[in-house]
């Protein structure tokens, strides 16, 4: 039974059953912003591991990661109040992840991703099976587009369509000029029309 409690310190799940009832992204974020740090805690026990792979397949630099992964939540606890409670936590979390991660690297070398094969099987099938579904393309026609897409062309849909960037911040993601990526999202976009209208076909 998980019971609510407010204080000036915030909002609180009291349980004494938390594993039956663990509380949600979203409660735990409104905790943070009252200034719970106990629901930061939680949140990063919830959420580092997936949030260091992901970016890591972005980066191949542990130690550069580490230092994302810890400005991440520093500026969840600063500025959970900002989160608008209008979709997924985690996706919102990510987005602080994502564009940190650009920070550093910007005017840096180009960032080169560790492959899945360095990773824990379990937690890249985990990030991946993730990406996958944030996509909205596990099954169908488009997963199948995107699988037969350039790996170049895939990388800017990824940095553009699932991690939720502009051109500009995925040319410093991906170590790239602007006018590549935007060049190259204008192909991925065709690519995939005619691949839509022409399923099955090679070209």
């Amino acid at each position: 039974m998980c019971v609510t409690v407010k204080s000036d310190r915030g909002i609180r799940c009291d349980s004494q059953d938390m594993k039956a009832e663990p509380p949600e992204d979203a409660a735990l974020l409104r905790a943070v912003a009252g200034g719970d740090e106990a629901a930061l805690r939680l949140l990063y026990e919830r959420h580092a591991t997936w949030l260091f792979v992901r970016l890591l397949r972005r980066c191949n630099d542990e130690d550069l990661v580490a230092d994302v992964l810890q400005d991440t939540f520093v500026a969840v606890w600063r500025g959970a109040a900002r989160w608008r409670g209008d979709g997924e936590a985690a996706a919102w979390i990510w987005g602080i992840a994502v564009r940190r991660l650009v920070s550093r690297l910007r005017g840096g070398r180009a960032p080169s991703p560790v492959p899945d094969d360095r990773l824990d099987p379990a937690v890249a099938r985990s990030v991946s099976a993730e990406e996958t579904v944030l996509l909205g393309v596990e099954h169908g026609d488009l997963g199948a587009a995107l699988a037969r897409m350039a790996p170049e062309l895939r990388a800017v849909v990824q940095a553009t369509v699932l991690d939720g960037l502009s051109t500009r911040e995925a040319a410093v993601l991906l170590g790239l000029p602007h006018g590549t990526v935007k060049s190259r999202m204008r192909k991925a976009k065709e690519r995939l029309r005619w691949e839509l209208a022409n399923p099955g076909s090679t070209r």
